[in-house]
């Protein structure tokens, strides 16, 4: 059973462009288990709107951080905003704040806040 369905905005593609095929994979493996799992060690919460994808791989965290789309009252909806290797403990504010600017633009374009 699939939980949930991703998408990606342009950010979250250009930044795994920039990943080798091998990080990619697992990336997407990831994604594909935490569509199908619910695993908080593969999709976490951060806030109220937005959440993170966590691959660990050859030593790098990556993060995709997401939100989801409940625009039309299915929450099965996930974007994923844009990506990052994290390389300290907590998810730099920054990022979170680039995510829900991201949110605000895709709703806006969207019609659907």
């Amino acid at each position: 059973m699939r939980y949930f369905e991703t998408r990606f905005m342009e950010e979250a593609d250009a930044f795994i462009a920039t990943l080798d095929t091998k990080t990619i994979k697992k990336i997407f493996y990831n994604i594909d288990l935490a569509e199908q799992t619910n695993d908080p060690k593969l999709f976490k919460k951060l806030n109220h709107h937005i959440w993170e994808f966590r691959t660990k791989y050859l030593g790098l965290q990556i993060r995709l951080l997401a939100f989801w789309d409940k625009s039309d009252n299915k929450e099965t909806l996930v974007i994923a905003t844009h990506g990052f290797i994290k390389k300290v403990d907590k998810v730099p504010a920054n990022e979170i704040n680039r995510a829900e600017k991201l949110r605000d633009k895709y709703l806006l374009n969207n019609n659907k806040q």
